[in-house]
Parts: C-alpha cells; structure tokens; sequence
C-alpha cells in the first residue's frame, strides 16, 4: 500500500508532530521532531553547523511507502545521502542503493516523490552564494565549474551522483558524532565540508580546463524529459541514441548533454539503471525466476544480466531472489 500525500496534508502533519514531539537534550544549534505518528516511527534531527547551513540527519520507518507531491518552489542548494532506504522522483531519478543527489539552487519543478518504507540519511542544505565561502576562486568568487548549481530564476539542476565508499563512510561518521558542545559543531561542519567535496568531485575533475556549456533552453529541457519518458516507457526494446533524440528533435549530442546535465548520467546510463531497479523488485518479489527476469529485460543471455545485476547491486541476481540485501 503506499499512502499519497498532499504539499497541504504534509506540512499539517509535519506541524502538529513538532508540537507533539518529546523535548529531548539538544544543542543550542540543534532542534529535534519525531516522524508524525500517523505516518511511522522515526526521527528528523537539524544542526546549523554553519551560519546557514543546516545538516538533517533522519531516521525513519513508515508503516507504508510515502508518495509525495512537491509543489514548484525557490528550492536552496542540497546535498543527500541515504544509508538505507530509496527515495525516487516520477522521473526515475533515485537516491540511495548506490546514488547520492545534489540539487542546486534555482527553480525547483513540480514532481512526486516516492519514499521507501524504511530509511536513513544524512543532508545539508544552504543558499548557493555560500559556495564561494568553501570553493572559492583566488578572488572569492564561485568557481566557474560549480556555477551551474547556483541558478536563480532558472529550473534548478539535479544530479545524482554514485556512492562510494568515502561518501558511505563519511555519512556514518556524521551520524555517529562522538563529541558533544562546539566540538561537535565544528567535527560535523568539517564532515559536511568534505561531504561536498566527495560528491562534486567527478564533476569538478570532468569539467577541469572546460569552459562551462550554454545552459539549455526550457523547450531543450522538456524534450529531454520527454526522451527519457520513451526511453524508460521502452525498456524491453529501447530506441538507439539517434533515434531518440531524432524522436523528440534534438541532436545526438545536445540529447547526451542534457542527460548529463539534468539526470547526472549517460542515455544508457540511465537505461540500465531503470532496468536494473526493475528487476530487483521482480525478483523480490519471488514471482519471477532469474531467467524470467532476464527475458522481461530484454537480455538474449541469462549470463550478460547476472553480470550488469552484480555490477550495480554487489550481489547476484540469484542471491537477491533469494533475499540477500544489496551491498
């Protein structure tokens, strides 16, 4: 069962669990809300580490999946990451079971959201202009490869990074902070620091000596959203590069770009993410065999499928069938 929420409904429910929520031995930078009741057990905690930056860490089991519905907004610049736990966008974007996100400032779009029943992360948020205070160029600028994230008046840019481990540890360390008083904001600030660091780190190397691209126009951006719709509306039998972007009339190139750009990999990337996410609830399921699952995904060779399955997930797709978790 999944229970769908409203913009309204949720911060109603938010709202009253702040009221209800037990006071608890905090920080004078630190304030605490328990998960409202009527939804499951957990816990929200939020630390100002930093003047305007504020790290969540969470902790929460819902009684059912959570469907959400986030309404067009100003949004901050955000970073996340899930120890446990998925949460997925109508646009197949996900966090956790091997991606992290980092949604920039700017205009943030209308689009739903699905929270698995169980989960744990940590996430910092703060306003884009703070990104030359920790990257600065030598005259205390932005530096020009992070200023894609910094948007204002322009849909926002989301990505979604892999984990590694670095990042997996990192987020542990945060919320198992051994100091308390000022030590303890200045041990998380650093954490959070490096966090950032971890997670920009493929797109600072990528675009190191790149002048940045022209950002895509709002028609540009819709046609890729459109792509992605037929690409993943067609996992059995995907159309070629070419023949999608001819589909949604876009270049070759400028369809690879914005997949970059707005979805945080490759067309193909994005491709077998979907698919791999697809057949990891089928064989959950237990309704399906691996050969089945191999089939339904369009995979000629049982052999090829378990090979891409143990490469996103670190398990077998047996194993999985079996019920064996993700490493």
């Amino acid at each position: 069962m999944t229970i769908i929420l409203t913009p309204e409904q949720e911060t109603e429910l938010w709202t009253e669990a702040q009221q209800d929520s037990q006071q608890h031995p905090l920080e004078p930078f630190e304030s605490y809300c328990q998960i409202p009741k009527q939804l499951g057990k957990g816990y929200v905690r939020s630390i100002e580490v930093h003047p305007q930056v504020w790290l969540g860490i969470g902790k929460r089991e819902y009684y059912d999946r959570i469907l959400e519905s986030g309404c067009e907004c100003v949004h901050p610049l955000e970073f996340g990451v899930r120890l446990c736990g998925t949460i997925t966008d109508e646009y197949g974007g996900q966090v956790g079971e091997g991606y992290t996100f980092i949604s920039g400032g700017g205009i943030q779009r209308s689009m739903t959201y699905l929270y698995s029943q169980s989960g744990m992360g940590v996430g910092f948020s703060m306003p884009p202009e703070l990104l030359a205070t920790f990257f600065p160029t030598i005259d205390g600028e932005i530096l020009p490869e992070l200023r894609f994230l910094t948007k204002t008046n322009e849909w926002q840019t989301l990505l979604y990074p892999k984990t590694t481990t670095a990042i997996q540890t990192v987020a542990q360390q945060i919320v198992n902070c051994p100091y308390y008083g000022m030590t303890k904001r200045l041990y998380l600030q650093g954490k959070v620091i490096e966090l950032m660091a971890l997670q920009l780190a493929p797109f600072l190397a990528e675009q190191s000596g790149v002048q940045p691209s022209p950002r895509l126009r709002n028609a540009t951006i819709a046609r890729i959203h459109h792509a992605r719709e037929i690409l993943l509306s067609r996992l059995e039998n995907p159309p070629s590069i070419l023949e999608l972007s001819q589909m949604v009339g876009v270049s070759s190139r400028t369809l690879k770009r914005g997949f970059r750009e707005l979805f945080g990999t490759t067309v193909l990337g994005c491709l077998l993410n979907k698919r791999m996410e697809q057949a990891q609830q089928c064989l959950r399921s237990g309704n399906y065999t691996v050969a089945q699952v191999a089939n339904l995904l369009g995979y000629s060779n049982p052999a090829h499928f378990a090979t891409a399955f143990k490469r996103q997930f670190g398990i077998a797709p047996s194993e999985c069938l079996l019920g064996k978790k993700s490493l």
